[in-house]
């Protein structure tokens, strides 16, 4: 029987990005020393697992494409990440991960340079994740912390919810009007999953 699901991004979501001050990059993460989880994050997760609410991780991973580190790095750092949260005692029922990119880069794999219906904010990976973890997407929320994952959301059939301090105005997707607006969001992870509750338990 299909359950009320939550798909979480990744990046900016649950694990913050990677910083280097000396190179003066900002990255992603792509090794699992890198994981740090953002303020918030078990407490909001556990909030919903006690709400009823089953997990699964969707995420946009591009830089295999671009050339940028490996395919295998990406998989190690998130076994890493459901291996971390499960010690937590938050279970992932899937884990779906979109290495494509549209142009690719400079010695990226030319295997993963295409224009494919799972990136987001297409619906593609939405569905993988639902399909793969019995997830009714109707009864079910993205949370994410782009407008791409809330056009991914309403592409698939779920419910949107970001988690986005407004002191990010400079790329705040809230402003850009209601075909990218969330129907709830937060600054912080577990001020975001409280509302997830109080607005319908598992039963929206």
């Amino acid at each position: 029987m299909k359950q009320a699901g939550i798909i979480l991004d990744r990046d900016g979501t649950l694990i913050d990005v990677v910083r280097d001050e000396e190179l003066g990059v900002i990255s992603v993460a792509f090794h699992p020393d890198q994981l740090r989880l953002l303020p918030g994050v078990l407490d909001g997760l556990a909030t919903l697992r006690n709400a009823g609410y089953r997990f699964a991780i969707a995420t946009n991973q591009p830089a295999p494409a671009k050339g940028q580190f490996s395919a295998d790095a990406v998989k190690r750092t998130n076994d890493a990440l459901v291996r971390l949260l499960a010690d937590a005692g938050i279970s992932i029922d899937a884990l779906e991960v979109c290495m494509h990119h549209p142009t690719g880069g400079a010695g990226g794999d030319p295997k993963l340079v295409t224009d494919c219906d799972c990136r987001k904010p297409k619906a593609g990976l939405l569905r993988q994740a639902a399909q793969h973890a019995h997830f009714d997407l109707a009864r079910s929320w993205m949370i994410g912390d782009s407008s791409a994952d809330v056009l991914a959301a309403n592409a698939a059939g779920a419910h949107s919810a970001l988690v986005f301090s407004r002191e990010r105005c400079e790329l705040c997707p809230l402003r850009a009007g209601p075909s990218v607006g969330p129907e709830l969001h937060a600054a912080r992870f577990d001020e975001l999953a409280q509302r997830i509750v109080e607005k319908c338990g598992v039963v929206c």
